[in-house]
């Protein structure tokens, strides 16, 4: 996990005994076996939900690599405890789309509600239709004398962003517009480390000898699909490989915004064809994207991995069983729900704190879409 955005305490890579905590220091405090813990961390396998719970908590406890900056000071607890305003005991969770339509927000949510509850606060869920958006409304069921805090969640619209920040209220994104050369916004945001398995893939590739490296998504869309087109670029350049701009689909047909559409189906066809030659690697911005891709390369004739390889970035459920299995970046839901009932409790406690971006771990896997 790491911070920027002059957050002032900066994250320790030390745990509470002064040295690099460890999965195997977990379960030895927990008297556990490591695999367990390994488990728990990495949202793998079937746990109970109470030893999750509990795995995850000492982790914190212990300032684990991935949860070292939000342990409670003073209190030992893996939440901030935050007094109850008389009246606001509501976080208000905003969002564009149904959560059901993103990879990570489900289990998150699932983690951030829990331990909202455990704290004496509700959440309560409003959709902010397209043309609320445009018109600067806010929606009717939202009461800002009942809120104690507001979480975004996949809400890309900058001015209607900058207009809640505008509330006066504790706000956190979980992901965010592209704010390249505008005003940042003034609120927290918590994403995915959109970089580190991307260097890690391009690195991997061109040890393999893939030289032609291609890139898919609007990378405008938001900011960690930013993040990780910057983040391929710069892995290219470090690895002595040019950009292959050529093979890049970087900008969406007016009207196919959205993965998995018709049109978006149709808009992926016809950019293929239009390539002066297929890359031997196409990068794709998250596993819906890549997906559709997939589906649209076996329509052309095109095998994966025989012609092209291909990777996503989510590790959705279905990147699993898809044939081939899709090589794909692994987003850890549970850390980013706690990591944000922290930032949001840290922000509602102390209002004056230096606005953070936070970046929680993610995993590069490996599967048959990258298969020689």
């Amino acid at each position: 996990m790491w911070i920027s955005r002059n957050y002032t305490n900066e994250s320790k890579k030390e745990g509470h005994m002064g040295t690099r905590v460890t999965i195997q220091d977990i379960a030895n405090e927990l008297g556990i076996s490591r695999n367990t813990v390994s488990k728990a961390i990495n949202n793998t396998g079937i746990l109970a939900d109470a030893t999750r719970d509990k795995v995850l908590k000492k982790a914190m406890e212990m300032g684990y690599k991935q949860f070292s900056y939000v342990t409670a000071a003073n209190t030992g607890s893996s939440v901030l405890s935050v007094p109850l305003s008389k009246g606001s005991n509501e976080i208000a969770l905003f969002m564009s789309n149904f959560v059901a339509g993103s990879h990570f927000a489900l289990i998150m949510l699932d983690k951030f509600q829990k331990e909202l509850a455990g704290l004496g606060y509700s959440l309560t869920m409003h959709r902010i239709l397209e043309e609320e958006q445009e018109s600067m409304k806010l929606p009717a069921s939202f009461s800002r004398e009942r809120t104690a805090g507001i979480i975004c969640i996949e809400m890309f619209h900058y001015e209607y962003d900058q207009m809640l920040c505008g509330l006066g209220l504790p706000i956190l994104f979980v992901d965010a517009p592209v704010t390249y050369a505008k005003a940042p916004l003034e609120a927290d945001i918590l994403c995915m480390d959109n970089h580190s398995g991307i260097y890690s893939l391009i690195s991997e590739m061109a040890r393999r000898g893939k030289t032609r490296i291609g890139f898919i998504g609007e990378y405008m869309h938001c900011q960690s699909f930013f993040e990780r087109y910057m983040a391929y670029r710069n892995a290219l350049y470090l690895a002595g490989l040019p950009c292959p701009d050529d093979s890049c689909i970087i900008r969406n047909k007016e009207g196919a915004r959205y993965p998995s559409s018709k049109d978006y189906l149709e808009y992926l066809n016809e950019r293929f064809q239009k390539l002066p030659r297929l890359p031997e690697v196409f990068l794709c911005a998250n596993d819906f994207i890549a997906l559709d891709a997939l589906q649209v390369l076996k329509k052309l004739g095109y095998g994966v991995p025989d012609d092209v390889w291909l990777c996503g970035f989510d590790d959705s459920p279905e990147s699993k069983i898809v044939t081939p299995p899709l090589t794909t970046i692994h987003i850890h839901s549970q850390i980013m729900g706690f990591s944000a009932v922290n930032l949001l409790m840290s922000r509602i406690s102390e209002p004056y704190l230096n606005y953070r971006t936070v970046h929680t771990e993610t995993d590069l896997i490996y599967r048959d879409s990258t298969c020689d």
